[in-house]
């Protein structure tokens, strides 16, 4: 048997879904010895992941690519459309007798996501209850050298931080992160002790253009995440921005950061920091800003566990907190004693209707279980709507097609705040 009749058995095998990559087999099959050459300098030139229509279909073909070499082992992709810790759910495959290494997904034309590539990596399967070897494994991916766009694009940002992007042609524009030509609010840094947590925490404090006391009282707005919402959210912009075009009042805004590794405690309903933020946060603003002393001119927003953070302070506060801005909110969370997943659903199930307003966001590529075989951040987030709405609340709701990361985030945090704020 000859090399090539090798080769054409191969391909007949391996028909990839993509028509690029399918015109590409059948010319490797036919002995066109250029294709594969020719076939890289387009792709560079145009640059990854192939995107390709389907016919009579709102989907796309999303074809990615690592161009490999006779020592390459295998290529990963990490993050992308279908999360999952797990590295052999995201291997790409050789197309027989070339150095094209691929995988293709089927996506709706309005997703955006960002991914890396893992090549030579390892394979072996991963215990989610170990996150840290599981960051281990990212932290070794690297940026797409095919595809020039990233997130974010802020400089300083360590490279663990830094994707390569991929934005249909429908996905949501994100009009509010790029800074506009009108006036930008001051952004000061200050320290605050806790008596109650017993530590020391950084915040940074906006306030809008033309920011004087007289002219408040000002609404507040109360951000989770300091450093994310500084770097890959860029807060302040969002902020000058809808405020110049008029779309929402002037706000103050205090972002509030977690020292040292307390994320993970503080923010998942810790009834300790729930009392910080009402009775020593939010007091200390007040004392130095001329912000709303009423709950329904003061709103509490984060991600993730930011956004099950403020959603449970609400809860417990609503004589401080009147709106929750949540974006892929963490309603998965078991308490620590209970071991039932969900919990702040059945508090809110149990307790009786409260004057809080919502903003809830999450992504159709959150569809994955969560720890301890929990609900998908999906469900969740639905489930969550579902009771709040039966009980007579007002609820914004909004799913994206993307995954639970910043890039999403960036742009629906304007759509949280013109939702509970918003003019026309």
């Amino acid at each position: 048997m000859t090399w090539s009749v090798l080769i054409a058995i191969l391909l007949a095998k391996h028909s990839p879904a993509s028509p690029r990559l399918k015109e590409l087999a059948h010319a490797v099959g036919a002995g066109q010895a250029s294709a594969v050459e020719r076939f890289w300098e387009t792709v560079t030139k145009d640059g990854a992941p192939l995107i390709e229509p389907v016919a009579g279909s709102e989907e796309a073909l999303v074809t990615f690519l690592y161009q490999g070499d006779a020592t390459t082992r295998n290529v990963v992709l990490s993050g992308g459309p279908r999360m999952s810790l797990q590295p052999n759910d995201n291997r790409l495959t050789l197309l027989p007798g070339t150095n094209v290494w691929y995988r293709t997904y089927r996506v709706r034309r309005d997703a955006r996501f960002t991914y890396k590539l893992g090549v030579d990596a390892d394979t072996t399967t991963i215990d989610i209850k170990d996150m840290a070897k599981a960051m281990k494994r990212f932290a070794s991916t690297r940026l797409d050298p095919l595809n020039p766009r990233r997130f974010p694009l802020t400089t300083g940002i360590p490279d663990l931080y830094v994707s390569s992007v991929v934005e249909l042609p429908l996905a949501p524009k994100q009009p509010w992160v790029v800074r506009g030509t009108g006036p930008a609010g001051a952004v000061d840094s200050a320290k605050l002790t806790s008596a109650i947590m017993g530590n020391e925490r950084w915040l940074s404090v906006y306030t809008p253009p033309g920011y004087e006391r007289g002219k408040g009282p000002y609404r507040l707005l109360v951000v989770f995440d300091r450093e994310a919402y500084l770097g890959l959210v860029p807060t302040p912009v969002i902020l000058d921005n809808l405020i110049d075009a008029g779309r929402i009042p002037p706000h103050v805004a205090v972002l509030v950061s977690n020292p040292g590794n307390t994320r993970n405690a503080e923010l998942p309903c810790n009834r300790k920091f729930i009392d910080f933020l009402a009775t020593e946060l939010v007091p200390w603003v007040r004392d130095r800003y001329a912000v709303a002393a009423t709950p329904d001119r003061v709103t509490l927003a984060g991600s993730s566990y930011g956004g099950l953070a403020s959603t449970c302070a609400a809860l417990f506060h609503p004589e401080v907190f009147g709106n929750v801005l949540s974006q892929s909110g963490s309603f998965w969370w078991p308490d620590s004693t209970a071991e039932r997943h969900e919990w702040i659903y059945r508090q809110f199930e149990a307790a009786p209707k409260l004057p809080i307003r919502f903003y809830q966001d999450v992504g159709l590529m959150e569809d994955q279980p969560t720890p301890g075989g929990g609900p998908s951040m999906v469900g969740a987030n639905r489930k969550l709507r579902d009771l709040l709405r039966s009980k007579g609340y007002e609820v914004h709701y909004a799913e994206f097609d993307g995954g639970h990361e910043y890039l999403n985030w960036q742009g629906t945090l304007a759509d949280g705040l013109l939702a509970l704020h918003g003019r026309p």
